[in-house]
């Protein structure tokens, strides 16, 4: 397959992405108004955030196996549907219980997004494109994120919030035929498989469980900006749901250009002669310092400035990750891609599930400034421990 052939199957591919982050930002960019008709606390909405992340983190290392076992085509088409499916069902719920089994559905499902886009960038990229390969995947996650405010907002506005989640949840249900084109016309070489006790023996390696422990670590401020920046403009400098639209938007862009300037990083090393693995390592720590300045962003005065130093927390972070959900593919091969990234979103789901409800009660006592301090130092210390497990 020539090289733009390849790229232009991934492209394709990264449009679930783009979906999935659409369908579960889409909650986090109208939680005023679903906080305001369902009386819901900050720690009651963690709570809902914290249903998704403990679907997500239990489904996505069986998610890996699976998309290893019956292939990527055939594992993806089924989690897009059943996630597009527990979208539009949000649109129908009455209260909280109902938002809690819609979005715990929902993390079921989306379990599958990034250990099979893993997959896809080992069997379509060279080894030394796929943390690029990731960066373009980065894309499709933020342009998710970028589209969710305006979009969401636009929707909830013109016929109310329930209108958006089954508009995002039709787009998933869309992608499905063009994906199956696509698939025909590139299909997938699958990878020898492996009896399952050696997929599973990779549960046996320290490096691993630095991998995960690295990735629960840096995730912590991603997961916090995703779900809390438009109740962070909305509430810190009271602005209106429209108008915090026109902000929440822009940190979601810089991941995009954080994720391509961390993989041009590491790509720009090994050709200069690093290791894959040094060269990503080495990147991530260059985040991990940059993140550090965001700590100062609950002292900021405007809502835009404050949107500036939101995109300076999500290019860091998103810097980082492209490296980090790379170095499993370096590390443990194509025939177990989707296994390995997928523990790493395992403990993304975990360690979401475990700081949703913390930091929501936090900031229900204290406000955000605690844990931006948190979220800013928590790269570093994810740094520290890749390279203590060297």
């Amino acid at each position: 397959m020539t090289g733009s052939k390849r790229w232009l199957v991934l492209g394709i591919f990264v449009l679930s992405s783009a979906i999935n982050y659409l369908d579960r930002q889409s909650l986090a960019t109208l939680a005023p108004p679903v906080r305001a008709e369902f009386h819901l606390s900050y720690e009651e909405y963690g709570l809902i955030l914290t249903a998704f992340s403990i679907t997500y983190a239990a489904c996505a290392p069986f998610a890996g196996l699976l998309i290893d076992r019956i292939g990527l085509d055939r594992a993806i088409m089924s989690a897009v549907a059943l996630w597009s499916l527990a979208g539009i069902a949000t649109g129908f719920t009455t209260g909280l219980a109902s938002l809690i089994v819609c979005r715990a559905v929902l993390g079921l499902a989306e379990a599958a997004g990034i250990p099979a886009a893993g997959k896809a960038i080992h069997h379509y990229l060279l080894p030394a494109e796929r943390a690029v390969g990731n960066a373009v995947n980065q894309t499709g996650v933020s342009l998710g994120l970028v589209l969710a405010p305006p979009v969401a907002t636009w929707i909830a506005l013109w016929q109310g919030w329930r209108a958006t989640f089954i508009v995002t949840g039709i787009l998933g249900l869309l992608w499905l035929p063009l994906w199956s084109r696509t698939a025909r016309l590139a299909p997938a070489v699958p990878f020898p498989k492996e009896p399952l006790g050696q997929d599973l023996g990779i549960l046996r390696s320290r490096r691993l469980w630095a991998f995960v422990l690295a990735n629960a670590l840096s995730m912590i401020g991603y997961s916090f900006w995703t779900n809390f920046t438009v109740s962070y403009l909305v509430d810190v400098h009271r602005v209106t749901l429209a108008e915090a639209a026109r902000y929440a938007w822009i940190p979601f862009a810089f991941a995009a250009i954080g994720g391509f300037a961390g993989g041009w990083l590491s790509l720009s090393w090994i050709a200069r002669g690093l290791t894959a693995v040094a060269a990503r390592t080495r990147a991530c720590g260059v985040a991990a310092v940059l993140s550090l300045a965001t700590a100062a962003i609950p002292w900021l005065p405007t809502p835009l400035l404050s949107a500036a130093g939101i995109s300076l927390a999500m290019g860091t972070v998103a810097a980082f990750s492209v490296n980090m959900y790379t170095l499993p593919l370096d590390t443990f091969g194509g025939a177990r891609a989707a296994f390995a990234v997928s523990i790493l979103v395992a403990a993304y789901g975990a360690v979401q599930a475990l700081i949703s409800p913390a930091f929501g009660a936090i900031i229900d006592q204290y406000g955000f400034a605690p844990v931006c301090r948190i979220a800013a130092a928590a790269p570093l210390a994810a740094f520290g421990v890749l390279k203590w497990s060297e």
